[in-house]
C-alpha cells in the first residue's frame, strides 16, 4: 500500500517532468526556427492548423520533430499525468478495500475517457 502511494507521487512529478522537458525542447525548437520572425497580428483569432489539433497530427509532428508537434506531446503529457494518478488511485482503493472511494474513483476515470473518446478531434 505504502508503495504505491509513493508510485503515484513519482509518478505526478515525473509526468510533469517529461511533460516540461518536451515542451521546453518545443520552445527551444520553436525559438530557433522562427525567432527572427515578425510578431505575428494577434488583433484576429485565425485558429489553430488542424495538424496540430488531433492525435495524428501531433505525433506526426512529434515523430518528424516539428517544434510544434513537440510542444503539442508535451501538453498531452501533462494532461495524461493526473489521468494516471486516478488510475493508480483507484488501484489502492481496490488494494485497501475502500469500496467507496473505489466506485468515486472508476466514476471519475470514466468520465475522463468517455469524455477524452467522445469529444471531436
Amino acid at each position: 500500500m505504502r508503495d504505491l502511494r509513493n508510485t503515484i507521487s513519482k509518478t505526478l512529478r515525473v509526468g510533469v517532468t517529461i511533460a516540461c522537458a518536451i515542451t521546453l525542447v518545443g520552445g527551444i525548437a520553436y525559438l530557433v526556427h522562427h525567432g527572427n520572425e515578425p510578431v505575428p497580428d494577434y488583433t484576429s483569432f485565425g485558429g489553430a492548423k488542424t495538424s496540430f489539433t488531433t492525435l495524428t497530427g501531433i505525433f506526426g509532428g512529434l515523430f518528424s520533430f516539428s517544434a510544434y508537434g513537440l510542444i503539442q506531446t508535451g501538453v498531452i503529457a501533462l494532461l495524461l499525468t493526473p489521468i494516471v494518478r486516478v488510475a493508480l488511485s483507484l488501484i489502492d482503493f481496490v488494494e485497501q478495500h475502500d469500496w467507496l472511494y473505489a466506485t468515486i474513483t472508476s466514476v471519475v476515470l470514466a468520465i475522463i475517457i468517455v469524455n477524452s473518446i467522445a469529444s471531436p478531434l
